[in-house]
């Protein structure tokens, strides 16, 4: 049975802002979780156009997770041999990635991402069909609730208390129950995720691993992005690629691979708050 659930994932920015908080988010947290066992490997990069999202930046990469594998899994197959690999069509707003693992071939993993300047009451934006509605599960995700599980802990959770959190730069915050109907800029993300484990014995509880993982991904970066507000606030393309060639000197050091469960949040481009153009750039290194 295929699980199709989507998330939506409210934030207290507009749409020009969260381009920059997610590049800026990303490279932080590439800092503080590189490793020099484990990461992604970028295989291909480069500018795309088609007529369905329209141009932008097309990438394909391997990810390699082994310390992110729960030990149940590796009774059916070695930590080392569970590795992802990925296609992703960025083309902001809209995005697609596709994850498979060659150890388990009939697997799959969508992620159709659109991302708009409401409060998250948009019903169909991903244009499903009846049947598609009808399997859907939705949830809303709170950025101001903490991830309490392990997979928030893996992910690397963030320990801002935003019911009194407030921006010194711009006045955003606390973020107290109900603020998504109050807030503004307001925009958000409706992540759909798709997940097909057709596999007897452990495809449900493989769907329903990856759905938690992905789940946490979405809520610990977004709440990221938010406190950290003050840091990438009014900072333009220029800055956010220096930092991010800044990190990658250092990424390098280690090894020339990156953490692959901070990048996979990314899909950006689009305009930055002083108009200019990130459109077919590539921020999921």
């Amino acid at each position: 049975m295929v699980l199709i659930k989507e998330f939506r994932i409210v934030m207290p920015v507009s749409l020009e802002e969260y381009g920059i908080a997610q590049m800026y988010m990303v490279t932080k947290m590439q800092q503080k979780n590189t490793t020099s066992t484990e990461g992604i490997e970028v295989l291909e990069s480069r500018p795309f156009e088609d007529d369905v999202y329209g141009t932008g930046q097309y990438t394909s990469k391997v990810y390699r997770l082994q310390s992110k594998v729960p030990s149940w899994l590796t009774k059916f197959a070695p930590a080392q041999a569970l590795v992802m690999r990925e296609e992703a069509w960025n083309a902001y707003p809209s995005c697609k990635s596709v994850l498979k693992c060659p150890q388990f071939s009939k697997f799959q993993l969508t992620i159709e991402t659109v991302h708009r300047a409401d409060n998250g009451h948009s019903e169909n934006v991903h244009g499903l069909t009846k049947e598609q509605l009808a399997a859907r599960q939705v949830e809303y995700i709170d950025i101001a609730i903490p991830g309490k599980d392990c997979w928030s802990y893996l992910v690397g959770n963030c320990s801002i208390d935003f019911s009194k959190f407030k921006s010194e730069r711009t006045g955003r915050g606390p973020l107290a129950k109900g603020w998504q109907d109050r807030c503004d800029p307001v925009m958000t993300a409706y992540k759909l995720v798709t997940i097909d484990a057709p596999y007897w014995g452990f495809g449900r509880r493989l769907e329903q691993t990856l759905l938690a993982g992905e789940r946490a991904l979405f809520l610990e970066s977004h709440r990221h992005c938010f406190g950290w507000i003050d840091e990438w606030y009014g900072m333009n393309l220029q800055q956010i690629d220096h930092l991010m060639e800044r990190n990658k000197s250092m990424s390098d050091e280690q090894r020339p691979l990156k953490p692959a469960w901070v990048t996979s949040t990314v899909h950006l481009n689009g305009k930055t708050p002083d108009g200019e153009g990130i459109h077919g750039k590539m921020y999921r290194p």
